[in-house]
């Protein structure tokens, strides 16, 4: 049996911090994983407030934000590595995701990966989407490769992050697409409260479902279209914040709660699928909003009799992109398909990914 020992790194939308993901994995018939140590790290104020901002950074400023922000993850690593005394074999990084325009060409992701490898001495795989992007695809999304082959005894992997996102075998083939925002909107309207977020939703229970809302956030025509799709902050700020203003932050949140999971049903397509599957199916839930009770409360009813929803522990639900993210880095170093045209629409499979690495930097740190 092979075994990989691999460090993940994802930085969300929703700005919850930085995670970091030590993972073992192992291979001999089929792949398996071991959550070894995981940690959350949350930004200071400062850090969070350039990323908010990005968008509207000059082109030098944004090249600026992308070294220091590398080298912020590089340093974190880096203390992370030797808090646990660890050595992986490789470093993945998700990046921070600043612009996402595929149907223009282009995607990305800030978090130099130099910087990363700099501060570590380890070999740092970044800059995952673009690849994928130049040959015609969304970059997006690009977990369903790990829930194919790290959690392939669910039906459908529901993702509930800074937005939503579902993964299930269709045919044969894997298909995935971003369904709605989730807590990019959520977290938005939440600050109108001084919160950063609705905690368990809370503050939605108390509201009353707004229907005229609600019908205009369904009538969004990116709910019409045909997966491969995805969604990024632009589409956001264009599409649903200018909707949200007309009624108290508490009744937008629960009818912004209420239109998430109609989009998940619509999205999960049951009569179809229970047409092919013997019900109850089986969906696994994780991301932040997976910890939103009212959220996971609405959709459970839902769905009830049809699809079990299955909440893992909080482990699995804050760190699986991370996860994730380690293990398409390992098959990236493996020279292995990690990005599927089925998900994302490009013209072929291909195997995504820069690596940074430097032969004199493989077994120590820079002495900087």
């Amino acid at each position: 049996m092979n075994k990989y020992d691999a460090i993940g790194l994802m930085s969300g939308t929703s700005l919850d911090g930085l995670d970091i993901a030590y993972i073992q994995f192992f291979h001999e018939n089929d792949w398996k994983y071991k959550i070894m140590q995981c940690e959350t790290i949350s930004y200071a104020e400062e850090l969070s407030t350039k990323l908010v901002h990005a968008t509207k950074l000059s082109a030098s400023e944004l090249k600026k934000l992308d070294i220091e922000f590398g080298k912020w993850m590089g340093q974190e690593v880096k203390q992370f590595m030797n808090r646990h005394q660890i050595h992986p074999d490789l470093i993945a990084s998700h990046g921070h995701t600043i612009f996402h325009q595929p149907e223009i060409g282009f995607t990305q992701q800030i978090g130099d990966g130099y910087q990363i490898m700099i501060a570590t001495g380890i070999k740092t795989i970044g800059d995952f989407r673009s690849l994928d992007v130049a040959l015609g695809g969304h970059g997006a999304p690009l977990v369903p490769i790990g829930d194919k082959l790290l959690f392939k005894e669910f039906d459908f992997c529901l993702n509930l992050g800074g937005f939503s996102n579902i993964s299930f075998d269709s045919s044969g083939q894997r298909i995935a697409y971003d369904i709605c925002p989730v807590n990019t909107v959520l977290n938005y309207v939440a600050s109108q409260l001084n919160v950063p977020y609705d905690k368990g939703g809370e503050i939605a229970k108390s509201g009353a479902k707004n229907a005229e809302l609600l019908q205009n956030l369904n009538a969004l025509s990116y709910y019409n279209q045909s997966p491969p799709k995805s969604l990024g902050i632009e589409w956001v700020q264009q599409n649903v914040y200018p909707l949200l203003d007309k009624d108290t932050p508490e009744n937008v949140l629960i009818t912004y709660c209420h239109h998430i999971v109609q989009q998940i049903i619509s999205s999960i397509v049951i009569e179809r699928h229970t047409a092919k599957f013997e019900p109850p199916l089986k969906m696994l839930v994780t991301g932040g909003g997976a910890k939103n009770s009212f959220l996971i409360d609405l959709l459970t009813k839902e769905v009830k009799g049809k699809v079990d929803i299955i909440v893992p522990e909080d482990q699995l639900i804050d760190f699986k992109e991370a996860i994730i993210f380690a293990f398409l880095g390992l098959l990236r170093n493996l020279g292995m398909i990690n990005t599927l045209k089925s998900v994302t629409g490009a013209k072929i499979d291909s195997s995504g990914g820069l690596i940074y690495d430097n032969l004199t930097a493989t077994s120590h740190q820079f002495d900087l």
